[in-house]
């Protein structure tokens, strides 16, 4: 083996990986690139199942506390106006009013009204929570199929559609530039 016939094999074994390696990089570079974008798209999906879910458990949470707490406001008031209808009913000579403030009377305790307000909060900081993730997820998603070298592999890769519950107010302010109502009730 001369010189000139050895170093010409050496050239075309350095060309014909140089040549593979040219070919390889990019196919499994392609590869990774839509395996991300599959796994973003039902990353995506199954979040905007679990915003439905926490949704749902929110709505019951809250709607089953307000029935619990208007339920005992409404036994509380029947229970005391026949309690005092017993006790004063019948008393004109003196003022009923005054009796009542010596007497121990039962205790309208506000602990469920706080419980329903913690409850409330919490559900609704949890569902913000959720709905942030799947905008992330989406931020992410846009930005693989959006930049370069990702974009390259992924060029016809549709954007994510994904829908966030928002307060018709929330979307108002967005649309107008203003957010003027601060009443409570």
């Amino acid at each position: 083996m001369n010189g000139k016939s050895g170093s010409a094999m050496v050239a075309g074994i350095v060309g014909a990986v140089v040549l593979v390696v040219l070919i390889v990089i990019p196919v499994f570079m392609g590869i990774g690139y839509k395996n991300t974008e599959v796994e973003l798209r039902n990353q995506c999906s199954a979040q905007q199942d679990a915003n439905k879910i926490i949704y749902d458990k929110v709505w019951k949470v809250i709607k089953q506390k307000a029935q619990i707490t208007d339920k005992y406001a409404a036994d509380f008031k029947g229970i005391y106006v026949g309690l005092m209808e017993a006790r004063y009913g019948a008393d004109k000579g003196s003022n009923p009013a005054f009796k009542w403030i010596k007497e121990q009377n039962p205790d309208f305790s506000d602990k469920m009204y706080l419980n329903l307000a913690d409850a409330i909060e919490g559900n609704r900081a949890e569902f913000a929570m959720v709905q942030k993730r799947l905008r992330d997820i989406k931020r992410v998603h846009d930005n693989l199929i959006m930049t370069i070298p990702s974009k390259w592999f992924l060029g016809g890769a549709e954007p994510l559609e994904v829908q966030l519950v928002l307060s018709t107010q929330t979307d108002k302010a967005f649309e107008t530039g203003k957010e003027d109502n601060v009443d409570l009730f």
